[in-house]
């Protein structure tokens, strides 16, 4: 989980593998669907993207290539990554001189008309533990497109635990530059 330097593809691969077979690590799976459970924080980000049908099949777009963890200190180990049931993704981080390498497993996806999305779960290699769900919404009353996440979560290391409050700042963090990270990707 933790790390001093950049792991490397080969440590990455072998990590992802130990977690495959592993189950979640919380109770209430799916509950982004509607509630979250309780004895979680819960956490929920929204942004304007803009508006009209490009704006959303951009975003959508953008939610497919991972975009929305494509931000500096943040970044999915494998950005070709499918969005599909069940497959088990890595995500790496980097703060306060520590690498973190995260496994979550992708449990539902969200396709209709007006709204595309995904929500995955954290496995035993995870610093935390719950559910987070990325959508996006294109609205048919005014035309906006709107980014979405909600996540429910709390420690699961000893060392998130004691440094919770900077936990708490780089979740904030991650919700306001993943925001970003969407708005930009829908320009370009």
């Amino acid at each position: 989980m933790f790390h001093f330097t950049r792991p490397d593809r080969p440590t990455i691969q072998r990590f992802l593998e130990s977690q495959s077979c592993l189950d979640l690590t919380y109770s209430g799976i799916g509950g982004t669907r509607e509630t979250p459970p309780a004895k979680y924080v819960v956490d929920r980000t929204t942004g304007q993207l803009g508006a009209g049908e490009s704006v959303f099949q951009s975003a959508q777009a953008a939610l497919r290539e991972w975009k929305h963890f494509q931000l500096g200190w943040v970044e999915p180990c494998w950005p070709d990554t499918a969005i599909v049931p069940n497959q088990t993704v890595a995500i790496l981080a980097r703060a306060c001189g520590l690498w973190t390498l995260n496994a979550c497993r992708i449990i539902y996806l969200v396709e209709e008309p007006r709204r595309f999305g995904f929500a995955y779960g954290t496995l035993p290699g995870h610093v935390e533990t719950g559910e987070e769900r990325f959508t996006v919404e294109w609205n048919s009353v005014d035309d906006s497109v709107v980014y979405d996440i909600l996540a429910f979560s709390r420690p699961n290391h000893f060392l998130t635990r004691i440094a919770y409050p900077l936990t708490r700042v780089m979740q904030r963090r991650f919700a306001r530059d993943s925001v970003s990270a969407m708005k930009r990707a829908v320009v370009n």
